[in-house]
């Protein structure tokens, strides 16, 4: 789907304010409120935007911690079986991916602590299907969920 000016000035008002009002939003960015209301149906049908809620940083309940942990999968199990088990076991899991490469999933940890982690970690080797694992931990964030420039290159063409 080709998005505009209109649709990338749209989705950056609601990612800085989501919870935003649509009578707001037209009258932030010069439009009708039907105008909005259309643009906003739109970019949900075509998956451009899956849902509009805050953002949320796990630092900022305690979660310090950010770590990454390649996972290799016994492949008698299969790639959903295991990740279904991660993610109704592990809460500490917030992104989980099937990757090409040494390791077979891709997972982003958070924990308060490494001893924290440590325990994470054990758990995760003790769900079915996991063979093996190999983790890192984040010293510095500089980007997370980055997405608003891809938006503006795309609505410039």
């Amino acid at each position: 789907m080709r998005i505009d000016a209109l649709d990338a000035a749209l989705i950056r008002l609601l990612t800085d304010e989501p919870q935003l009002p649509v009578l707001e939003c037209a009258r932030r960015l010069g439009v009708a409120r039907g105008t909005v209301t259309s643009r906003l149906a739109r970019l949900h049908e075509n998956g451009v935007i899956e849902g509009i809620v805050p953002r949320i940083d796990p630092r900022g309940f305690g979660y310090a911690l950010t770590a990454f942990c390649q996972v290799e999968i016994d492949q008698k199990v299969g790639h959903d079986d295991v990740a279904e088990a991660l993610a109704s076991a592990i809460p500490e899991v917030v992104d989980m991916y099937t990757v090409t490469g040494a390791s077979d999933m891709q997972l982003r940890l958070v924990a308060h602590s490494a001893e924290q982690l440590q325990e994470v970690l054990d758990r995760i080797a003790l769900v079915p299907g996991v063979a093996r694992t190999a983790s890192s931990i984040a010293m510095r964030t500089h980007l997370s969920g980055r997405v608003l420039p891809l938006v503006e290159h795309a609505a410039r063409g």
